[in-house]
């Protein structure tokens, strides 16, 4: 009795871990959000990356460590020192008694243009070995706005799915009704500390209230970022028309192929009419070796839909940062008027 409920127990157990809930909030420890700003602005406009180690509780995804990966070039031989690095950075955490388990990476970017296929990619290889993983995207350029410009993404299932069969044509996107505000889901991000460090830094806060963040916020000068988003905004744009450009030279030539298909299949039915006159067997109506007959293959959606949410964020920005900027400028022409 005692033995099958303790199978019973364990098989229940195993199908517990297999229906993993789905994750709700990611909760970084403070010590780790100050690492990975501290590693960002260091080599800021260059871009870094790092590992996230944590553990997955339900559906919470705990970080509570990370450490940098060095820079390195393209090359074999040090991508296999970046692994071995990898390897004995996590050795050693083991040893003093350091969460080790990794729970995705995080990196910089520039001014938000971090929607790529490579960071498709790297998911999709952290996925084959973590069931789940979050990648932290920090913004120093945006930071400089007085906004904690930090934020943690993670790829969709159902966008998971349509990249390993590698199926990006429009009926696959129809079907399973996936739009390109579907490829990314981004996730509360929950910033905690222990009662101790939080005892700490409450004896460290200065007499003022008014912090350097604070400051930022009131600078009026936001002329260089607006215009660096603009010129990527510019890009983007040119990167999708041509696109769409491939879309209509796909399209013209479905269309040329469809009219000589019908033009073939009219001719072959009209010879096929005398041959029966004749006595004869008639043809088939479709030419396997025949190059008209031959479907032509539909351009991938992947890049303009990477693309457009590129857009889509750039624009977000601008209009964020417009907004606070004319709510800036009528606080001081008031402030003047008085």
């Amino acid at each position: 009795m005692a033995a099958n409920t303790m199978a019973r127990s364990f098989l229940q157990a195993v199908a517990t871990e297999e229906v993993a809930p789905p994750l709700r909030v990611v909760q970084m420890e403070g010590l780790a959000v100050l690492k990975i700003i501290k590693h960002c602005k260091e080599f800021s406009p260059a871009l870094v990356t790092g590992q996230l180690l944590g553990l997955d509780v339900g559906s919470v995804l705990e970080v509570t460590n990370c450490f940098p990966f060095p820079i390195r070039e393209e090359d074999e031989e040090i991508e296999a020192d970046g692994a071995n690095y990898q390897l004995e950075m996590m050795r050693c955490l083991r040893e003093v008694n350091v969460d080790n388990n990794t729970v995705g990476w995080y990196q910089s970017t520039l001014l938000g243009s971090y929607q790529t296929v490579e960071l498709i990619e790297t998911f999709m290889n952290y996925q084959e070995n973590i069931r789940r993983c979050v990648c932290i995207i920090y913004d120093p350029s945006r930071s400089n706005q007085g906004v904690l410009a930090l934020k943690a993404l993670k790829l969709s299932d159902s966008f998971m799915e349509l990249y390993r069969k590698n199926n990006f044509t429009g009926e696959k996107l129809r079907e399973k009704k996936l739009s390109w505000v579907d490829i990314f889901e981004e996730i509360p991000i929950k910033v905690s500390n222990s009662a101790l460090i939080s005892a700490f830094m409450s004896e460290l806060e200065p007499d003022s209230p008014v912090a350097q963040c604070d400051l930022d916020r009131l600078n009026l000068s936001t002329t260089p970022f607006m215009e660096r988003n603009v010129e990527f905004l510019i890009e983007c744009m040119e990167d999708l028309s041509s696109e769409q450009n491939k879309f209509q030279y796909y399209y013209r030539n479905l269309q040329r192929q469809q009219a000589q298909q019908q033009a073939w299949l009219q001719k072959r039915r009209m010879e096929n009419m005398a041959r029966k006159a004749a006595g004869e067997e008639p043809l088939p109506e479709e030419d396997p070796s025949n190059p008209i007959f031959k479907p032509l293959p539909e351009p991938s959606r992947l890049d303009s839909y990477l693309i457009t949410n590129q857009v889509a964020n750039y624009c977000g920005q601008i209009n964020g940062v417009a907004g606070q900027s004319f709510s800036r400028l009528y606080l001081m022409k008031a402030l003047q008027d008085n």
